[in-house]
């Protein structure tokens, strides 16, 4: 989906961003994968859902991952990482990343940031990460 909110188009496929009213309108589809990925089994890694790509990261480092995202472009991710417990669990919690490269435009990046807070809700994620620059800050 691709919709206008004043002058500057956004292009985020399946997230339209909305003139009035309601912040954006999310495709069904996508908070139907984001559920799978969501009640997923991983035994081990960490794995990634890139909502704009529409692309799940199975098994992938931050460091990877970060090599995959566009430098030119802001990203929406949701990360689930693997977390070693002091008593031997493991488990997997999941974290909110909105991914924004010094190289993206004011523009581009005002909008994204305006989605940012109803997609993490709608994503049902308490945990957030911003990330702004080449690198995540605190993440690996």
């Amino acid at each position: 989906m691709c919709s206008k909110l004043g002058r500057f188009p956004l292009n985020i496929s399946n997230i339209a961003i909305m003139a009035s009213g309601q912040i954006c309108d999310i495709d069904p589809k996508v908070l139907e994968k984001l559920k799978q990925f969501r009640f997923a089994k991983k035994s081990k890694g960490n794995a990634a859902y890139v909502f704009e790509e529409d692309e799940m990261y199975d098994d992938i480092t931050v460091e990877d991952l970060v090599d995959v995202l566009p430098e030119n472009s802001p990203r929406y991710i949701v990360l689930s990482y693997e977390l070693h417990h002091h008593d031997g669990r493991n488990s997997f919690p999941l974290v909110f990343i909105y991914w924004s490269p010094n190289t993206v435009k004011s523009e581009m990046h005002m909008l994204y940031a305006g989605v940012k807070t109803y997609l993490q809700s709608q994503a049902d994620v308490s945990k957030v990460s911003l990330s702004f620059g080449s690198d995540w800050h605190g993440l690996d």
